[in-house]
């Protein structure tokens, strides 16, 4: 499993406990230092049928700093998947990617579901 997230965000903090909690292997990767590929963000949204609109931080300075909510209405996907590959701070996080499934943000009974599935 691939962990991506922002190591000062406690939400992060969570899903990252919660996981070396439950004795998942994981990778880690800092989301600012190592953002999300085009490739890959591309792979994922494909691979996983992932909504692309749920990749966005929406509550982060970054989106409103940009106005992204009224400019993601204007543009393509894949000038979308260039902006969200281009600075960290605009993806939805913690992001974790297994072999089945991928989840951006962090509720405990959603990566439960998701642990226990790919666990078996």
């Amino acid at each position: 499993m691939l962990l991506i997230l922002y190591p000062k965000c406690s939400t992060c903090k969570k899903a990252k406990k919660y996981l070396e909690d439950n004795s998942v292997n994981f990778i880690e990767r800092n989301i600012i230092t190592e953002t999300p590929t085009k490739v890959e963000l591309k792979e994922w949204i494909k691979k996983f049928n992932f909504p692309l609109e749920k990749l966005y931080n929406t509550s982060g300075m970054k989106y409103r700093e940009l106005n992204l909510k009224e400019k993601r209405k204007n543009i393509s996907v894949e000038e979308q998947i260039e902006l969200l590959c281009s600075d960290g701070m605009l993806l939805k996080r913690p992001i974790l990617i297994t072999e089945n499934t991928m989840l951006t943000g962090f509720k405990e009974l959603e990566w439960n579901k998701v642990i226990k599935e790919e666990i078996k």
